[in-house]
C-alpha cells in the first residue's frame, strides 16, 4: 500500500506555468506563451529536455533518485544532467533552488526530493521545478512500506513524466516474458516477471511446460498464456501472479492457443485449432460460456479488442497470406486493414484505440509498424532480421518487442516509442522472447 498526498508548492514566481513536453502528434498543443518549455516530438528538430535530478536525502534516497534518473533517461524525452554538472550538490528541499545558477548549467526542470522514516514506514517527497521561472510544478508525498524503495522510484518517475508530456505513466508496471535458456534445438522456456526496467526478476514456471504468448489482463494481476506439455495438446491458461492459481480456458480436444483478454478482463478471446484451419472463440472465464465468433475454412488467430470492447483485430489467411482484419466483437465478417507490401501478423490495439501495431514480414526482414484501426496511416518504427510481437505499455505511447538474430542466439527485448525515434534495449537475465506489459500499479492513468 502506497498513500500520496501533494506538498504545499514554495516560492512561485510570478508567473505561474507548467513544463509541457509534446510527446505526440496527439498532442501537439498551440504555443501562446512563447516562453512555455515545449519538446515537439512531431517536428525533425527533436531534442530531449534537459533534466536534472538531484540526489534525494535521508536513508534509501539515493536509490530513489537512482531510479527516477534511469527512468527518464530511458524512456528517451529526457536528458538527465551529469551530476558532476550540478551547480548545487544538496540543494534544500523546504527552499528555493538557486535557479540562476541551474539555467546557467543548462538545465530547464530540476526534480529534488528526500526519503526519511516514520513508525516502521519511509516517506518520500519530490518536488519538481521549473528552472526558468522559479515555479514549483508539482510536489508529492508518499508513505510506504521500506522495501517499496524502488516503486516510489517509478511513481514519481511516473508523476514526472505525465506533468511534463501530459501523457499517462508507465514506469509503476511490470512485464512478463518467455524465459528462454539452454541450447537452441532444447532450449527450456518459462515465464518470468520483472518491473518493466529489468529489475526483480523472478519465475512464474518452472520450465517442465513449454509456454509461448503470454497476455497481461487490463485489469488484474492474471496472465493468459499457452503451455504445452510434451505428448500432449497445446492448451491456454490463466495464471493469477499473486496466488499462482492457475486454470484450463475452455475444454477443447484440439491446440487452443493466442489468447487475448477482453477490456473488463472477464472473458478471453483465443484460437482453435479445427483440422487444417482455426477460428476465433470468446470464453467468459467465470461462466465458461463460450462464444464462436469466426467460421471459416482459412487460419484466424491473434486476436485483439478494442479497449472500448467492441470490435477485434485478428490475422488471417483467408485472402491467400497472412493479413490484418477488424471485425465486431461479438464476430461477424471481418473487413481487411492491411494492404502494404508483405504479410501482416501479431496485431495489438492500443489502450488509447489510436492505432494497431502489428509484425510486418517482407524482403527478408520482419518489421515493427503501427497503423490506424481503418488500415490509414501505416508507419514502420523498426526494422530487422527478426522483430516480433509487439505489445503496448499502458499510456499507448510506448511498444515493447523481440528481436532475434537468428543462429544460436536467441531474443532480447526492446522497447520504442510511437514516433520510432526512441528504441532502447530491456534488460533480462537471458534469452527473452513475447513480452506483455502490466496495468499501472499504482492506477494512474
Amino acid at each position: 500500500m502506497i498513500d500520496r498526498t501533494p506538498l504545499p508548492r514554495l516560492a512561485a514566481a510570478p508567473t505561474r506555468r507548467r513544463l509541457l513536453a509534446t510527446a505526440g502528434a496527439a498532442l501537439l498543443l498551440p504555443t501562446a506563451a512563447k516562453a512555455e518549455l515545449i519538446i515537439n516530438l512531431t517536428g525533425g528538430a527533436f531534442q530531449p529536455m534537459p533534466i536534472a535530478i538531484a540526489d534525494f536525502g535521508g536513508e534509501g534516497g539515493v536509490l530513489v533518485s537512482g531510479v527516477i534518473t534511469n527512468n527518464l533517461k530511458r524512456c528517451g524525452y529526457f536528458t538527465p544532467i551529469d551530476k558532476s554538472r550540478h551547480p548545487e550538490k544538496n540543494p534544500p528541499f523546504d527552499a528555493a533552488p538557486q535557479f540562476q545558477a541551474w539555467q546557467a548549467a543548462g538545465v530547464q526542470a530540476l526534480v529534488t526530493g528526500r526519503v526519511s522514516r516514520e513508525a516502521g514506514r519511509i516517506r518520500a517527497e519530490f518536488r519538481l521545478w521549473d528552472v526558468a521561472t522559479g515555479t514549483q510544478t508539482d510536489g508529492q508525498q508518499y508513505f510506504t512500506d521500506p522495501s517499496n524503495n524502488r516503486r516510489v522510484g517509478h511513481i514519481i518517475s511516473d508523476a514526472i513524466f505525465s506533468k511534463i508530456t501530459g501523457l499517462g505513466g508507465f514506469f509503476d508496471t511490470r512485464v512478463v516474458f518467455v524465459d528462454e535458456s539452454g541450447p537452441k534445438e532444447t532450449r527450456r522456456k518459462r515465464l518470468a516477471i520483472m518491473d518493466q526496467d529489468g529489475a526483480n526478476v523472478r519465475y512464474l514456471t518452472n520450465g517442465d511446460v513449454s509456454v509461448v504468448t503470454p497476455r497481461y489482463s487490463p485489469v488484474s494481476q492474471d496472465v493468459a498464456f499457452m503451455s504445452q506439455r510434451q505428448g500432449e495438446q497445446p492448451r491456454v491458461q490463466v495464471l493469477n501472479i499473486e496466488t499462482g492459481q492457475r486454470q484450463i480456458v475452455g475444454n477443447f480436444p484440439d491446440m487452443s492457443s493466442s489468447p487475448r483478454f477482453a477490456p473488463n478482463g472477464q472473458r478471453v478471446v483465443l484460437s482453435l485449432q479445427q483440422g487444417g484451419n482455426a477460428n476465433l472463440y470468446a470464453i467468459d472465464i467465470g461462466s465458461r460460456t463460450t462464444q464462436r465468433l469466426t467460421s471459416t475454412a482459412a487460419i484466424d488467430t491473434s486476436p485483439s479488442y478494442a479497449p472500448d470492447g467492441s470490435r477485434i483485430v485478428f490475422e488471417s489467411d483467408r485472402g491467400g497470406q497472412q493479413q490484418l482484419y477488424v471485425m465486431p466483437a461479438g464476430g461477424g465478417e471481418g473487413q481487411r486493414i492491411s494492404f502494404g507490401q508483405g504479410r501482416y501478423s501479431q496485431p495489438s490495439w492500443s489502450p488509447r484505440g489510436d492505432l494497431i501495431a502489428f509484425t510486418r514480414q517482407g524482403g527478408g526482414g520482419f518489421a515493427i509498424g503501427v497503423m490506424r484501426p481503418d488500415g490509414s496511416g501505416e508507419r514502420i518504427l523498426t526494422e530487422g532480421f527478426h522483430n516480433e510481437a509487439p505489445n503496448w505499455a499502458p499510456n499507448g505511447q510506448y511498444l515493447m518487442f523481440f528481436r532475434d538474430p537468428g543462429g544460436q542466439s536467441g531474443g532480447k527485448l526492446y522497447m520504442v516509442d510511437i514516433t520510432g525515434r526512441v528504441e532502447v534495449p530491456v534488460p533480462t537475465p537471458a534469452f527473452a522472447s513475447d513480452p506483455t506489459w502490466s496495468p499501472l500499479l499504482s492506477g494512474g492513468r
